[in-house]
């Protein structure tokens, strides 16, 4: 083989890899985002004869020509009305009366009015605040000609003119709907309010500092877990110099019980790993980076039990890399690897208990996963598979770790992927697009605390809004010893049927 025709092999294999790395960008920018795979596995059939019945059971719904009519339940507690406006019970209404024409003219006592007919419109206050005005009375003591004057009630923030539900709407509209404080500035100047920026900051700057107790007493009770889901995400925080921000890390926490804390460093290297999971002793389920298995080597040297087991959906999301140069040996992977999913939907759908999904995934995932790993081992030896193919690097990334691949099939409280994590996390990055980075570090630490509390609360099922509103006054009056109580979780169970509410809740005196 001449030099030429080995450097037009090697220049033919660059534009190859240009070609496949130009679609995944196409990809990312117009294509497909799910990675769900739909594959038609006859040899699986008999797994799931139960799950096909399931659908098939009447009650669920009423068949309808090119689509499932859904039940009455899911419109329960709502009122429904002739525009097919759904809403429920706290939202205000307000009611306009529309005159008839008829019982004004010259034949009005020819009408009777028997019956309202309601149309529903849908309206918006742009930006709605309230003066809340506490009108206090002077009082004279008449003998000893003495005055005093009623109290104000207590604030949440001594000496502030905010109240708590500004407080408590600043947060979820910077956390939740990721708006700016600017944005929430200009918003306010719209609807007649003169307030600086500075002052917003503050307000916020405080209001977090009270949470995060709260904060720190529900990442200690989630490093208790058996299992723990991380990752990491940039957001740039603080300058580096003139005109450049500093890159730093979330590196988001997602625990057994359904509560997620981002947790903030400087880089993203193994020691800061390692100082995000002290005090853990369980499994760690990640992607593939190697900081996490050096963080877990170095933490079983310190008297730390710690398994580490990763991600298939990261190991699935290489062979796709590698479906532009490689498709049927890729798709071959995904294939197998979409297998495994199939079983833990037919395990989640089922509901079983541990016990039932440990046998069930040692009887039907580990036959799969260990032909999968003998499929690679023979995939690897292939000698025309040079090191710059995307399958190259596929294959070479799930054979080092299939040890930490085959973790889930023997603890059934591990789950398959950071999927759940993942979709936690979204919040940093779609805030990332609107509010671009953090002014400082301390500011990238307490956005952390308050999306901590946020996201959880998402999670949990609570209204973000009512959660802030009455945390934001409880704190201050709880006993520091019961701060647990006061996470999203226990606050569900304990306070969520009667929260604390803003004066603002009280009908104004008209």
């Amino acid at each position: 083989m001449t030099s030429l025709h080995i450097k037009n092999v090697q220049l033919a294999e660059r534009v190859t890899v240009l070609k496949q790395q130009l679609d995944w960008f196409k990809r990312q920018l117009f294509g497909r985002k799910s990675e769900k795979q739909l594959i038609d596995n006859p040899a699986l059939s008999s797994l799931f004869v139960s799950e096909q019945a399931q659908a098939q059971t009447p009650g669920s719904g009423t068949e309808v020509a090119a689509h499932r009519r859904s039940s009455k339940k899911q419109t329960q507690g709502q009122d429904v009305n002739d525009t097919g406006l759904r809403f429920d019970d706290s939202v205000p209404q307000q009611i306009i009366e529309v005159p008839a024409s008829e019982l004004s003219g010259e034949d009005a006592e020819q009408y009777d009015i028997i019956d309202y007919k309601d149309t529903c419109r849908l309206a918006q206050q742009p930006g709605s605040y309230t003066v809340l005005i506490y009108r206090r009375p002077v009082l004279r003591h008449k003998s000893q000609q003495t005055s005093v004057t009623v109290p104000a009630p207590v604030n949440v923030l001594e000496g502030c003119f905010a109240d708590v539900s500004l407080l408590a709407g600043l947060m979820v509209d910077k956390a939740v709907y990721h708006l700016p404080l600017y944005r929430q500035h200009q918003r306010m100047l719209d609807s007649g309010i003169t307030v600086s920026r500075a002052t917003l900051i503050n307000w916020i700057q405080k209001g977090i500092e009270l949470l995060r107790p709260i904060y720190q007493a529900m990442l200690r009770q989630m490093l208790q877990s058996s299992v723990l889901a991380m990752e990491e995400v940039p957001m740039k925080a603080g300058r580096k110099h003139k005109g450049k921000m500093q890159q730093t890390y979330f590196w988001p926490i997602y625990g057994e019980q359904d509560e997620v804390a981002f947790t903030w460093s400087t880089s993203r290297g193994t020691q800061q790993a390692i100082s995000q999971l002290s005090g853990f002793s369980g499994t760690l389920l990640t992607d593939g980076y190697i900081a996490y298995e050096k963080a877990v080597a170095q933490l079983n040297k310190h008297e730390h039990t710690v398994t580490h087991a990763t991600c298939w959906a990261h190991s699935r999301r290489t062979f796709e890399k590698a479906l532009q140069m490689e498709p049927d040996t890729a798709q071959h992977a995904i294939n197998k690897i979409a297998m495994l999913y199939k079983i833990e939907k037919h395990i989640r759908d089922s509901k079983l208990d541990k016990g039932q999904t440990l046998a069930y995934r040692q009887q039907h995932s580990e036959p799969i996963v260990h032909a999968f790993f003998i499929w690679v081992y023979e995939q690897r030896q292939r000698p025309e598979l040079l090191p710059s193919n995307p399958l190259t690097k596929a294959l070479a990334y799930v054979f080092e770790r299939q040890s930490q691949l085959r973790v889930f099939l023997s603890n059934p409280d591990v789950p398959i992927d950071t999927n759940h994590l993942e979709r936690a996390l979204r919040v940093i990055p779609m805030g990332r697009k609107n509010y671009l980075f953090c002014w400082s570090e301390l500011g990238a630490e307490q956005l952390g605390i308050l999306q901590s509390l946020m996201v959880t609360c998402r999670i949990q099922g609570i209204n973000p809004y009512t959660y802030l509103v009455d945390v934001l006054q409880r704190v201050g009056i709880h006993p520091a010893k019961d701060v647990l109580d006061l996470v999203p979780r226990v606050w569900k169970t304990k306070f969520a049927n009667n929260p604390l509410k803003s004066d603002l809740s009280i009908p104004a005196s008209r």
